[in-house]
């Protein structure tokens, strides 16, 4: 059982958002334990679109897990994004970016804040990428209804990636290439996919990291079930129905997150997308700590952290090292 609340208290801090696994009678983890146990050993937390003052006390309180290095920081996926491409988000939360919104989110992360996700399109979009770029921060595209002309300029004003590619944005047409052409093109770009068999097709991940063979990046989009079981849940204001690992909207159907781990996501792209593994680890270990300039992890070499997932031939986890100990 995965339980999910606004405050979780413990004697040592409050986590806001915060997550309890319990097995029986006993408490087995946070959810960084339990994506840990999956092999993720770095993680960065995705915050939904909500009211302001609770996006930042929720921005406040991962910010202190970053402070402990359990997390190795927050991305804010909303609330700057295109009514149209919401997604699991409420559209009824939706908002354009303003400078003054955008420096207090950043300033409640007190510099955790490593990505934001904005559609461009909107009134101040372009000037938020700019004003992310300026402090640090890595700008994304997503949930966007943007052009290819306005991708291209958010692309030169500083944006460095794609929010889980081809979901939730303007799709690829021939006459009207939109997001997906500017960023598979352009040659700085990365690209996020999502690779569970339910957000994309084999032959779009193909496509993808083929185009981006070393700025291809696969992220989980996990929300609350992920590593957990069947059930209703919330993400941010919204139900969502997870019926055989699959997450959706309840009533819309609309995907809602995922319930992936990396190591389920790593193993779907070599075993059913035909990726070459190499390709693969890459995508899910240095081409995302170098996205958002982790520094020192996210492969094997001297000097780095110790951090380790030992596979077996079925590419299922069966050890993990984290920080040189054993997990």
């Amino acid at each position: 059982m995965l339980l999910t609340a606004g405050r979780v208290v413990t004697p040592a801090r409050i986590l806001a958002p915060g997550w309890v696994h319990v097995d029986g009678d006993r408490i087995v983890a946070t959810a960084v334990r339990a994506h840990r146990a999956h092999g993720t050993t770095t993680m960065v937390a995705s915050l939904v679109t909500e009211r302001p003052e609770v996006l930042a006390a929720s921005v406040a309180g991962l910010a202190d897990l970053a402070d402990d290095g359990l997390l190795a920081g927050i991305h804010l996926e909303g609330p700057w994004l295109s009514p149209r491409y919401a997604g699991a988000h409420d559209p009824d939360l939706l908002t354009s970016p303003t400078p003054q919104a955008v420096d207090a989110l950043l300033e409640a992360g007190r510099g955790h804040v490593r990505m934001v996700t904005v559609a461009p399109e909107l009134e101040g979009g372009l000037d938020a990428v700019r004003r992310l770029s300026g402090a640090g921060v890595l700008a994304a595209i997503g949930h966007t209804d943007a052009t290819y002309d306005i991708a291209c300029a958010a692309l030169e004003a500083g944006a460095g990636v794609g929010t889980h590619l081809f979901n939730a944005m303007r799709g690829l047409h021939h006459r009207e290439p939109g997001p997906i052409a500017a960023l598979l093109e352009h040659p700085d770009a990365y690209v996020e996919l999502v690779s569970d068999g339910v957000h994309v097709h084999p032959a779009a991940l193909r496509l993808a990291a083929r185009a981006k063979p070393d700025r291809t990046v696969l992220v989980t989009d996990a929300m609350a079930a992920a590593a957990a079981a069947d059930g209703d849940y919330r993400l941010g204001t919204l139900t969502v129905e997870v019926r055989d690992g699959v997450a959706r909207l309840a009533g819309s159907g609309a995907i809602a997150g995922s319930t992936l781990t990396m190591a389920a996501a790593v193993r779907y792209a070599v075993q059913v997308a035909g990726l070459p593994l190499e390709d693969v680890v890459r995508a899910a270990t240095a081409a995302p700590a170098r996205l958002i300039g982790l520094d020192r992890v996210g492969a094997l070499e001297p000097g780095f952290r110790a951090d380790l997932v030992v596979l077996d031939e079925a590419l299922d986890v069966q050890r993990v090292l984290h920080a040189g100990v054993w997990v």
